[in-house]
C-alpha cells in the first residue's frame, strides 16, 4: 500500500477510535462489573430517551405486540392517544408481558402526571370565564388557612377534647313524704311534694395520645338535695340525671361545688381486648353494652334493663376488661365482660381489697347484633355496696358480714326500619342475700320497655316502660312502675323530654301509697 493511502487509513482510523478511547477511559474509571453494567444500562437509557424523542408513539396501534383483545388494550390506548405518555421500545414493541423496574414504574407516572397536570385549551377557558369565582374561592380558602392557623396556636389541647352535657329538670312529685317516711321510728321530714328546679352539669375531657385510647376526667355539678325524691337512694323517683354537689351536710344544701365523679384510663390490648383501670370508674361503663334498647334518661330503675341488683352503677377505685370477638363489621359479635370496683378503696384503713372497702364483682356474657342483644349478668357484693330493694331501710346499702349475689338476664329487639313497630326490652333480676341479722333482704325485678325512634317527626322518639323495682317480699307489698316519655329533638344539640311517673305500692311512704310525678328534663350537649 501507497504510504499516502496508509496515511489517510491511521487518521480515518484515529477518529473512530477516539469515542471508543474515551468510553474506555471512563470505564476504566469504574470499580467492578457491576458498576460496568450499571454504566451500560444508563447508556441503553439514554439512547431508548433520544429514540422516544425523536419517533413520538401517538396511536396504540404503532405497538406491534399489542392486540384488540389484550385485558388492558382501553387503559393503555388512552394513555398513549389522550395523554401522550408511552412510548415503547425502539422496535416497536410495547412488551406488555415484562417485568418492570421500580424505576421504571416511576418514570412512567411522572411523565403522565405531567401531562395529566397541563393546561389545556379547554381547561384555561373554563379559567379565565370563572376567573371572577375562583379569586373569591382563593380568598376564602386563604382566609380559612389563617383561622385554621390561630385555631391551632390556642387550642386548648392537641390531644383533649371538651365534651359537655346540661341537664335542667323542672318537676315534683305530688304527695311525697308529705307526712313521713318509713323507718323505725317513722323519719318526720316535712313536705317534699313541691316542685322544684334543679340542674346537673357534666364536663368531660376526654384525652387520647395514640388515637385509640382514652383518658376519661369528668367534672360534674348539681344542685339535687339528698332529700329530693328525684336523687335519694332509696326513692324509687330517682333520676339518672340527678346529682348532689352541695357543700351542705348530706347534700341537703349549701354552695353548689364542682366535683370529679370519673377518672380512668382506657386502651386496647390487640384486636379483641380492651383494659380499663382508674381511681373513680363505674361497673356499668366497663361493659360491652346494657341490653337494653329502651333509652329515656329519666328514671335510674329503667336506665339498667329493670336489675339494678346487678347493674347497681357502683363507682369507685377498680379496673375490668372487656373481650369483643372480631369480626366484619355489621355482624353480630360474642363479647364478655369483668370489673372489679371498690366503693371505699380510697380509705386507708379499708383498703381497695379489703371486704369492709364495699366490693363490687361483675361479670356479663352476652351477643350483640345488627337489631338484637341479650346478656346474661353476674354481681358480687359486700359489706357497704348499694342493693336496691324495697324494704324501706336507708340507703339500700349491706350491713356488716352481708354479703350479695345478684343475676339478670335482659335482652332487647328492635326494628331495622323505623316505623309504628317500636324497639322492645326485657330484663329479670335476683338478687341473694346472706349473712347479717339485718339490713337488705332478697329481691327480685323485671321490667318491659317499648320505644319509637324517629316518632312523629325524625330524631324524636317516645316510650313506655312498666316493671317491679326490686321488691323484698317480707310483707310489703311489690311496687310497680309506670313511666311515659316523648323526646323533642329541637336541634342536634338541644332536647326537651316531658314525662310522666306512676308507682304502685310505694313501699317507703307510709301505707305503701301510689304515688304519681313528672319532669320536663332539657338537655344541652356541646
Amino acid at each position: 500500500m501507497k504510504f499516502f493511502q496508509q496515511l489517510l487509513l491511521a487518521v480515518a482510523g484515529t477518529g473512530l477510535l477516539a469515542p471508543l478511547g474515551a468510553t474506555a477511559n471512563e470505564l476504566s474509571s469504574l470499580n467492578g462489573s457491576a458498576a460496568i453494567n450499571d454504566y451500560m444500562e444508563q447508556q441503553e437509557i439514554d439512547e431508548l430517551k433520544a429514540w422516544r424523542s425523536q419517533n413520538q408513539v401517538t396511536s396504540v396501534n404503532q405497538f406491534s405486540d399489542v392486540r384488540p383483545t389484550d385485558w388492558a388494550y382501553q387503559a393503555l390506548s388512552n394513555l398513549v392517544e389522550k395523554y401522550g405518555c408511552v412510548a415503547g421500545y425502539p422496535n416497536g414493541t410495547y412488551k406488555g408481558g415484562q417485568a418492570m423496574t421500580r424505576f421504571e414504574a416511576a418514570a412512567l407516572l411522572n411523565a403522565c402526571l405531567d401531562r395529566v397536570t397541563e393546561v389545556t385549551d379547554e381547561l384555561q377557558r373554563l379559567m379565565d370565564e370563572f376567573k371572577k369565582e375562583l379569586a373569591v374561592l382563593r380568598g376564602r380558602v386563604d382566609g380559612l388557612e389563617k383561622k385554621v392557623g390561630v385555631l391551632e396556636a390556642q387550642q386548648f389541647s392537641t390531644t383533649t377534647k371538651l365534651k359537655g352535657e346540661v341537664n335542667f329538670i323542672l318537676g315534683g312529685v305530688p304527695d311525697y313524704n308529705s307526712d313521713t317516711r318509713v323507718g323505725t321510728p317513722p323519719v318526720a321530714v316535712g313536705k317534699q311534694d313541691r316542685t322544684t328546679f334543679n340542674y346537673d352539669v357534666r364536663l368531660n375531657l376526654d384525652t387520647s395520645f395514640t388515637g385509640k385510647d382514652l383518658l376519661k376526667t369528668r367534672l360534674r355539678a348539681g344542685n339535687f338535695t339528698a332529700f329530693s325524691p328525684f336523687n335519694a337512694g332509696d326513692s324509687l323517683f330517682k333520676l339518672d340525671k340527678a346529682s348532689s354537689t352541695n357543700a351542705g351536710a348530706s347534700g341537703a344544701g349549701g354552695i353548689d361545688t364542682v366535683s370529679i365523679d370519673r377518672l380512668y384510663y382506657q386502651f386496647p390490648v390487640g384486636k379483641s381486648f380492651t383494659l380499663t383501670a382508674g381511681a373513680l370508674v363505674r361497673n356499668t361503663e366497663i361493659l360491652a353494652f346494657i341490653p337494653s334498647a329502651y333509652r329515656s334518661q329519666l328514671l335510674d330503675y329503667f336506665s339498667v334493663a329493670g336489675t339494678p341488683g346487678v347493674y347497681n352503677k357502683a363507682t369507685g377505685q377498680g379496673f375490668g376488661a372487656v373481650w369483643k370477638q372480631p369480626v366484619p363489621k355489621g355482624q353480630g359479635f360474642w363479647n364478655a365482660s369483668l370489673n372489679f370496683i371498690a366503693q371505699d378503696g380510697e380509705i386507708s384503713n379499708e383498703g381497695i381489697f379489703d371486704s369492709d372497702g364495699s366490693l363490687n364483682t361483675m361479670v356479663q356474657i352476652g351477643y350483640k347484633a345488627t337489631s338484637w342483644g341479650a346478656a346474661v349478668a353476674y354481681r358480687n357484693g359486700t359489706f357497704g355496696t348499694r342493693t336496691i330493694n324495697s324494704n324501706g331501710t336507708a340507703f339500700n346499702t349491706l350491713t356488716s358480714g352481708q354479703t350479695s349475689n345478684s343475676f339478670s338476664v335482659a335482652g332487647y329487639w328492635q326494628p331495622i326500619d323505623t316505623g309504628i313497630v317500636p324497639s322492645i326490652s326485657a330484663g329479670y333480676g335476683f338478687t341473694d342475700i346472706s349473712g347479717g341479722i339485718a339490713g337488705a333482704a332478697d329481691s327480685q325485678s323485671w321490667y318491659v320497655g317499648l320505644q319509637w325512634d324517629d316518632a312523629f317527626a325524625k330524631g324524636n322518639s317516645a316510650g313506655v316502660a312498666i316493671g317491679q323495682n326490686p321488691s323484698a317480699g317480707t310483707g310489703v307489698k311489690d311496687p310497680l312502675s309506670l313511666e311515659l316519655f316523648y323526646k323533642f329533638q329541637v336541634t342536634d344539640n338541644i332536647s326537651i323530654t316531658p314525662g310522666l311517673f306512676y308507682i304502685a305500692n310505694s313501699s317507703n311512704q307510709v301505707n305503701d301509697k301510689d304515688l304519681w310525678g313528672g319532669v320536663i328534663q332539657t338537655q344541652f350537649r356541646f
